[in-house]
């Protein structure tokens, strides 16, 4: 028995020097007491293993203290205290659902005195009830035993205090009298909060929607009323009928980090009806039926069948990359060491002879041409060579202007780093047209190499949307790549950026910068690109605004600069897919004259997808500086939904068709202020597939 146990806990440390007197340090002192049985029964069952270090005896202690230090936390109440230990700890770090003694966990006790707040916060930290409580009567009779043994226990202690003399005893024994008051006051606190407890309302709310053709997700919210004691878990349950007879399937949901659950499995086309109902101490309360009251799982390509536009793309572009390399395999280009013709070697520039030089490095300076750098960071430093400088190699030391569609092939090259030497020795064949797009793009691959090999890597990153040219003539096409691992390289080391900018001589005045001072005035927000293009979307459905720009050699699109990979675009909701009912409302609306829906606007206002785009467009407006009235004339893009993986979906809004891609020259009246850019057509494509 559990009286048993203290009985001769307290004998033994009856035997330790006295303790602290206060209230505090009493209830400490009976919280390590009483976590003391699990540890000492754990202790005895390994004794006899062998091999057991001294790590995980130190290990067991430490979660002890965690442990018992969080159940001090809950009981004295401390909000602050409890989540500050959720936060700095895991659950096993914690032993979060481990029982103590008592055979309760530190939610049990959070919700039997009605503290909803600790409740609540170790529920999002995935705190369970004790599995000891099978029943309501078991519950009941658990409180009641732990209040009855505390009392007498009280009452044995007090009868000890006044009977005995003042001596060491007698002040160990009243120090144990007053925790054991206090905890006696816990039960019977426990206790009248589990007796007037109620089971729990209805939840507040249950939003049913099509998730996919096989799925549904239901969205739920904890009930409204605060008499009741704490929801722990819910009941998600569905069928063919709202009658729920028969019963199709239900699941329990006790993770409540997220109020919200997929049913997976359903059949395209039937309809489901779903209701949940919410649980705690005093059992389950009513169901809630969800709003739609049921749901038909379809997905928007059943409207007319139409299968995914990037379907087996990737693979069939993976076979012909192989049936080209296959044709070359054999090709007099890739035999070693061939020699070439005499008249072949006099066509080669000095700068080409300088890359196969054996004593090939980076450049400190620039002369008029064209050059490569590779930017490689990690937190706040970058990679430099042993001189101080960012690794820089020559492309062509005559190339006088960068025409755009090299650099743009330059940029869909980066998507292959590891075929570098294959495009090499395919370009080379190729030269005997002596055309000088291919020599100028030969000579970049013969740049990448040299920086490949003189850094002792591969992959070089992601190329900047934009090259750096000076008055000088020089022109700095930039790679950036983050490091996130403890990586070695050749011939460069790390320096922290702020150092590198402090520290480095401008050879050029503050109206003329060089390409390379211009780089690294500039660093910092070339890295805030490189991040920012790498950042991924929460998964739901979004409105994008497509807006172009023409230029002599490109079309740039616009987009934000904080997502640069990304069309400008607002959140509709946190479900990507879109039904086959929704897309027929859409193709209604594309379809008829008038700008607006023709439907009732009492229909209008039950049709959720309709209210949360009227609420998507203003806000979209207003992020791209459009005044409302100005965008009557737009129009949502009709003939598909824009899908980038399973977890999101675009649907994209329009300017008028003249206005959708502006011409040189011409005037603009969609395209916003600040907090935008303009990225190249081919740069953007690249960004949107990494």
């Amino acid at each position: 028995k559990m009286t048993q146990q203290m009985r001769d806990l307290q004998l033994a440390q009856a035997r330790k020097p006295p303790g602290p007197s206060s209230p505090n340090a009493a209830k400490r002192l009976y919280r390590n007491l009483s976590g003391k049985f699990r540890v000492n029964y754990t202790s005895f069952d390994e004794g006899s293993l062998v091999g057991r270090g001294e790590k995980e005896k130190l290990r067991k202690s430490y979660l002890f203290q965690s442990n018992a230090a969080l159940f001090e936390a809950v009981e004295l109440q401390d909000l602050d205290r409890v989540q500050e230990m959720l936060k700095h700890y895991s659950p096993e770090e914690l032993d979060l659902n481990t029982p103590n003694s008592e055979g309760l966990l530190p939610l049990d006790i959070a919700i039997m005195t009605n503290n909803a707040p600790i409740a609540r916060a170790l529920l999002q930290a995935g705190a369970k009830e004790s599995p000891h409580f099978v029943s309501l009567e078991s519950r009941s009779l658990h409180l009641s035993t732990l209040v009855r043994e505390a009392e007498q226990r009280v009452n044995e202690l007090m009868a000890q205090v006044v009977n005995e003399a003042p001596n060491a005893d007698c002040s160990e024994k009243e120090k144990q009298l007053k925790a054991w008051e206090w905890r006696f006051r816990l039960y019977k606190r426990m206790k009248a909060g589990f007796e007037h407890a109620r089971a729990p309302d209805a939840p507040s709310s249950v939003h049913l929607s099509v998730a996919s053709s096989s799925s549904l997700q239901v969205t739920f919210w904890e009930p409204l009323s605060v008499n009741s004691a704490v929801v722990t878990k819910y009941k998600v349950e569905w069928g063919f009928s709202p009658t729920f007879s028969p019963l199709l399937g239900e699941a329990v949901i006790d993770k409540l980090k997220d109020l919200h659950f997929t049913i997976q499995g359903l059949v395209s086309g039937t309809a489901y009806h779903v209701r949940v109902s919410a649980y705690n101490m005093k059992g389950w309360g009513p169901p809630q039926a969800s709003t739609p009251p049921f749901a038909i799982p379809s997905n928007w390509r059943e409207y007319d069948g139409r299968a995914p536009r990037r379907r087996g793309q990737a693979e069939a572009l993976d076979h012909l990359l192989g049936q080209v390399k296959t044709v070359h395999q054999h090709c007099i280009c890739h035999e070693p060491c061939k020699n070439q013709p005499q008249s072949r070697k006099h066509s080669v520039s000095k700068s080409l002879k300088h890359l196969f030089h054996p004593g090939s490095k980076f450049l400190k300076t620039l002369k008029r041409g064209l050059y490569l750098t590779a930017i490689f960071y990690k937190d706040d430093n970058i990679l430099v060579t042993h001189e101080d400088q960012i690794p820089v190699v020559e492309i062509d030391d005559t190339y006088s202007c960068l025409l755009m569609q090299d650099f743009l092939w330059l940029t869909k090259v980066s998507c292959m780093w590891d075929e570098i030497l294959w495009l090499r020795q395919c370009v080379t064949v190729s030269q005997s047209s002596c055309s000088c797009i291919l020599q100028t793009r030969f000579k970049m691959l013969l740049a990448i190499s040299q920086m490949q090999g003189l850094l002792g890597i591969q992959d070089l990153g992601q190329v900047f949307f934009e090259p750096i040219k000076d008055k000088q003539g020089n022109i700095l096409i930039v790679t950036l790549k983050e490091v996130k691992t403890n990586q070695t390289f050749e011939s460069v080391r790390w320096v922290p950026i702020c150092k590198l900018q402090t520290s480095r001589k401008s050879v050029s005045s503050p109206e003329e910068p060089t390409a390379l001072d211009t780089l690294l005035i500039s660093v910092q927000d070339k890295l805030a690109y490189h991040q920012r293009s790498s950042h991924a979307l929460s998964p739901g459905l979004y409105l994008g605004y497509l807006k172009l720009c023409s230029a002599v050699d490109q079309i740039r699109v616009l987009v934000p600069e904080q997502l640069p990979n990304i069309l400008c675009h607002v959140k509709i909701r946190s479900n990507p897919n879109i039904s086959r009912e929704e897309w027929e409302w859409l193709q209604k609306m594309a379809s008829a004259e008038e700008p607006a829906p023709t439907e009732p606007e009492a229909d209008r206002s039950q049709n959720p997808l309709f209210q949360e785009l009227q609420v998507a467009i203003k806000e979209l407006m207003t992020l791209v500086n459009i005044p409302l009235q100005e965008a009557k004339d737009f129009r949502l893009y009709s003939q598909e939904v824009l899908d980038f993986g399973d977890q999101v979906s675009f649907l994209l809004l329009l300017p008028p068709s003249d206005d959708v891609c502006t011409a040189p020259g011409q005037n603009n009246p969609y395209t916003p202020r600040s907090g935008f850019l303009t990225l190249p057509l081919q740069i953007f494509e690249l960004g949107e597939e990494r």
